[in-house]
């Protein structure tokens, strides 16, 4: 029984014993790690864009009228100078109230009136026109005789020539006094009713000004009109530019020239573009957070050589432009980044202990920082590390999956 006892007494005392050892051994703290590598890095200006026909032309009605039904519709072929995209018919006429019918009337009978009128002064130039020929005749026979004097002849000369500028007038005036006529009858025409005349000189054909695609069309519809209403919009889609909109803060670090990656355009491959204009001028836009922001359009094309896909106008793109770039910069994640009092730090894991490291960086971008100093290539850091890591801390990759 003592033997018992003392036996049992020795394993309890070894397994406390256990137990204090392994308390007091140092914890070892399972971290994410990432290796300083050298390689190409780039720092990039990263939006949205839309990409755009080169030259777009708008067409628009150069008289007003009524367009007729859009012979074209979004997508079709067009041929310079061949294609009718539209049609314009001259405008109804307005209805008439009473009152305004009522003058109209009033108007016609005035102007038919005034047309009686000049048609009987027609009469009387006739008349006159006559009456100074026979006075003519008969003083010519007279000078042949020598029974009256050249004065004479001269005097009835003249008074044919007056007669007949008089009868003159007075056909212009009736020609005159017609047109007054058919003018006020063209007020009363109601809406729908056509003279033969009208439908002679019915339309006005408007062709394509450029080969391409019709990229609008304002309504497919016929509409009443006004001279310079847009109808439709045409462009070559095979010319395609790109237009992102970016902060005027980020657009001040780029220039024409630079180059740019096109992505999520619907394939795999990112497309090369380089930066050909940034506008001098910025606008102020309303962001989906109802902030305004002054942003600046810039313009890209695709570089050459580039096998441009299918895209066409107002096509949704993500440009990524390079605002800096080396082939063989030193670099390590950005997450493994941490502020050291105003230094930037790392820890470094050497012989699988933490050593906290100040380092100087110099570009950066969402992924990586470039190293200027502190660290070689082949070092490992600790990514997003947490309170539990310190100097001296002793850690251990983490498995995957944990």
């Amino acid at each position: 029984m003592k033997l018992r006892t003392i036996v049992i007494g020795a394993v309890a005392v070894a397994a406390i014993g256990g137990a204090v050892w392994v308390s007091m051994q140092p914890e070892i703290v399972p971290v994410d790690m990432a290796e300083v590598t050298a390689g190409p890095m780039e720092v990039t200006v990263n939006a949205d864009g839309t990409t755009r026909v080169r030259d777009v032309f708008e067409v628009a009605a150069p008289v007003s009228g009524t367009v007729g039904r859009s012979p074209v519709k979004v997508g079709d072929t067009v041929i310079k100078g061949e294609t009718v995209i539209a049609r314009i018919e001259p405008g109804e006429p307005a209805f008439l109230d009473e009152r305004a019918r009522k003058q109209a009337e009033a108007a016609v009978a005035q102007a038919e009136a005034a047309l009686a009128l000049a048609k009987t002064q027609i009469t009387v130039a006739e008349a006159d026109l006559n009456n100074a020929q026979r006075q003519l005749n008969r003083a010519f026979d007279l000078h042949e005789r020598g029974t009256t004097s050249d004065a004479a002849l001269e005097t009835a000369e003249t008074a044919v020539d007056i007669a007949s500028a008089q009868l003159d007038s007075a056909h212009a005036t009736a020609d005159m006094r017609m047109s007054e006529v058919a003018a006020a009858r063209a007020v009363l025409t109601q809406p729908g009713e056509r003279t033969l005349d009208e439908d002679e000189a019915c339309c006005v054909d408007i062709r394509a000004p450029v080969s391409g695609k019709v990229l609008s069309v304002a309504s497919t519809s016929a509409r009443p009109v006004t001279a310079g209403t847009t109808l439709l919009t045409i462009g070559p889609t095979d010319d395609l530019e790109i237009v992102v909109e970016l902060l005027s803060t980020d657009a001040v670090r780029l220039a024409a020239g630079a180059p740019a990656h096109i992505e999520r355009w619907g394939g795999d491959m990112a497309l090369d573009a380089v930066v050909r204009e940034i506008e001098p001028a910025a606008f102020t836009k309303v962001s989906a957070l109802g902030i305004e922001e002054q942003r600046v359009r810039v313009v890209l094309d695709f570089a050459d050589g580039v096998d441009v896909p299918p895209l066409g106008h107002n096509f949704r793109v993500y440009a990524r432009i390079v605002e800096w770039s080396a082939d063989n910069a030193l670099r390590l994640p950005i997450s493994a980044l941490f502020r050291d009092g105003a230094d930037w730090a790392v820890f470094v894991v050497r012989d699988g202990t933490a050593h906290l490291t100040s380092i100087d960086i110099g570009q950066r971008n969402s992924d990586e920082a470039e190293v200027l100093s502190g660290l070689e290539a082949g070092d490992r850091v600790i990514t997003h590390p947490s309170d539990r890591v310190a100097q001296g801390t002793l850690v251990e990759a983490r498995a995957a999956g944990n």
